[in-house]
């Protein structure tokens, strides 16, 4: 995969996430479907934080993180949606600038064995990265229609 590709795909990731949860406002920050569940503000953080966790884990010499109780407390703190976008900024900033930090062989290097992509190229995190925000900007779509908001088509502004 080449950095452009690389950065056509975070971008591309970035772009449907923004317009699938534009219609989402500070004020619905606290909203969840149910007791528990991520509110609007924390699925968003959650985003974020996976972007920062992908990158960081598939350089990092000890690989990924498996501080999931960490990682849930740190989204859970989250309460403001314009701070959770804020942080999903910087980690789609930082994310280009780990593709451009790095050679396009280095992230032809496949991950050590694992429960993590174990033995897949790097780049395959730009994959799981749009998949897995996929799954949560779907998700903040029932959470806009639940509040009786519409949102946008995530692939094109009409």
């Amino acid at each position: 995969m080449t950095k452009e590709a690389m950065h056509g795909q975070l971008g591309a990731m970035k772009e449907f996430f923004n317009r699938s949860t534009k219609v989402l406002e500070e004020s619905d920050s606290g909203f969840a479907p149910k007791e528990g569940l991520f509110t609007v503000a924390q699925q968003v953080a959650h985003c974020a934080q996976t972007v920062d966790w992908f990158v960081e884990g598939a350089f990092a010499a000890d690989g990924f993180s498996m501080d999931f109780e960490g990682l849930d407390k740190e989204v859970r703190a989250v309460s403001s949606l314009s701070a959770a976008r804020a942080w999903m900024d910087r980690a789609c900033t930082a994310a280009h600038a780990a593709v451009e930090a790095n050679s396009e062989d280095a992230w032809f290097v496949h991950l050590p064995p694992g429960p993590i992509m174990g033995g897949m190229p790097r780049f395959a995190i730009l994959g799981a990265l749009t998949d897995h925000t996929a799954h949560h900007r779907g998700a903040l779509t029932v959470y806009s229609r639940l509040i009786g908001k519409v949102p946008a088509m995530p692939y094109m502004d009409m």
